[in-house]
């Protein structure tokens, strides 16, 4: 797991560093500019490319001095521009500035922010501002950011996208943050390039290791990570030669309502393919015949109601419940899901329908059985917790419910966020925007429900599945492109996506 830092984090990592290895201040960010410049070669497309690196005053802009430094001694065009007063600059940056003359490198400078952006050029390097930035910037270095928006190339931020806080942004201005396509960040992501709402500044997150002393690192009190695969793999039960189908539990399945049997069947086709020994699914006595045609595999539990669930079935043979897809809000949804809570003695996942009624009863939070994994969309969380204002904010309100309820929250979005009942956060890394489509959601409960019913921990199966989850979307990506990509398609790679995990 990859700690998620705070701006004073990273400077503590930094400072120490510094203080307890023979690493020096300049030589920590000659190796930061060496990783960044090979990552830059690396991504360039279609031959070599022509850059404009823009550094401010202190040591962002050294880290892009040394870039620009670098592109220039691998026969690249460079074209720097210096913003800031000159009695501002950092030590660092000063050192990089005369490094740079010294191998035939000339900038432009401006006091005031003002920066003629070189549209002949194919890359612009943001290095204004690093994680240190805890206040919206001046005018004239939003004029030089608004300069860099307008580009019509690309645009990689240096650590962080110029302008943006490290944590939360809820008072900064998003009229002056840079917008990059790329930003390589050093060591350890920072918590901002996270959250949803900085998606559009942050592009995509490359996370390059410079040397910091990792063992200080991994001693901090850091209730945020980003998990590794390696972390996961360990986490997936053995299959035994002598296994049968009961060792891998029975999962049950508590889905459909009116004009959604389709969840009922995204739900029940993605817990076939968890893994799992059996799955039932009870759903309304219209979709069984729908059901069985689909999902053969499945054993199907109907309800006396033809077009919605109004009973729970006996519960003695499960050993985990899924509720929610396409359940519907209405008096029988109502009374299921308030009568699975009270009588329910296993691991119950609640998403969709289920969480909505959760958030017009909160009375039966109360309720909620050790092992409940939670898996509300923002909007589901919102209505639960009440509206925030940022994704910053949200994340804190779910933390405080997931360790309140005793329950393992995931907040599903970009970097989807598992959380455990004492407020530890786990960020997933895989998925991809082609799965913004209907359906993902069933299929993701599905696939909790089955890993919870092989008596996974509630915590460990929440982040199997939403990993398994994004990487299964990952792999339907590849083959068939973002657009056309459907939540069947998730479901169809889900064997591929454990298959990937276990080698």
């Amino acid at each position: 797991m990859l700690p998620v830092l705070s701006a004073e984090q990273m400077r503590a990592a930094d400072a120490h560093t510094i203080s307890h290895t023979p690493v020096a201040s300049i030589d920590l960010m000659e190796h930061a500019a060496r990783v960044c410049t090979d990552r830059l070669l690396a991504i360039e497309q279609g031959g070599r490319k022509d850059y404009s690196v823009v550094a401010g005053p202190g040591n962002n802009g050294g880290d892009g001095l040394a870039i620009a430094r670098m592109l220039h001694e691998s026969g690249r065009q460079v074209r720097v521009h210096l913003i800031g007063p000159a009695e501002k600059r950092s030590a660092d940056l000063r050192t990089n500035i005369d490094r740079y003359r010294s191998v035939g490198g000339e900038f432009l400078e401006s006091e005031d922010g003002s920066v003629a952006v070189d549209e002949g050029c194919d890359i612009v390097v943001d290095a204004l501002f690093g994680t240190g930035l805890d206040r919206p910037v001046s005018r004239g270095y939003k004029d030089a950011i608004q300069r860099i928006n307008a580009f019509h190339g690309r645009v990689v931020s240096v650590d962080m996208p110029s302008g943006l806080f490290a944590e939360d942004n809820a008072k900064n201005d998003p009229q002056a943050i840079v917008k990059a396509d790329v930003t390589l960040t050093f060591e350890c992501p920072k918590l901002a390039l996270l959250l949803p709402e900085n998606g559009a500044f942050v592009g995509m997150l490359n996370i390059l290791p410079i040397g910091l002393d990792r063992t200080f690192i991994d001693g901090l009190n850091v209730p945020f990570q980003l998990i590794g695969t390696d972390d996961l793999r360990s986490m997936l039960p053995e299959r035994p030669l002598s296994a049968h189908k009961g060792h891998f539990g029975h999962a049950l399945v508590i889905a459909g309502g009116p004009g959604m049997f389709g969840a009922a069947i995204m739900a029940t086709r993605s817990a076939l393919r968890s893994g799992v020994g059996l799955v039932t699914a009870h759903v309304p006595g219209a979709c069984a015949p729908v059901l069985h045609g689909c999902a053969p595999e499945a054993m199907v539990s109907s309800d006396p109601e033809e077009n919605e669930v109004s009973a729970v079935p006996k519960l003695t043979a499960f050993t985990a419940v899924g509720i929610g897809p396409g359940l519907g809000r209405g008096k029988s949804a109502e009374h299921v899901v308030k009568a699975l809570l009270q009588t329910v003695q296993v691991p119950v996942v609640m998403d969709a329908d289920a969480l909505n009624l959760l958030a017009e009863n909160p009375t039966w939070t109360a309720f909620l059985p050790t092992d409940t994994v939670l898996t509300p969309h923002p909007g589901e969380f919102d209505r639960m917790a009440g509206k925030s204002v940022t994704g910053y904010d949200r994340l804190m309100k779910a933390r405080e419910w997931a360790m309140k309820s005793r329950s393992v929250l995931v907040l599903k979005g970009a970097y989807t966020a598992v959380i455990d009942p004492i407020g530890r956060v786990l960020f997933n890394d895989t998925g991809n925007p082609g799965m913004a489509k209907g359906g993902s959601g069933d299929v993701l409960t599905g696939l909790l429900t089955g890993l919870l019913a092989q008596r996974i921990p509630a915590f460990s199966a929440a982040l199997l599945a939403v990993h398994l989850h994004g990487l299964a979307g990952d792999l339907a990506a590849e083959e068939m492109g973002m657009d056309g990509m459907t939540a069947g398609d998730l479901v169809h790679h889900l064997p591929h996506a454990l298959q990937k995990l276990r080698s």
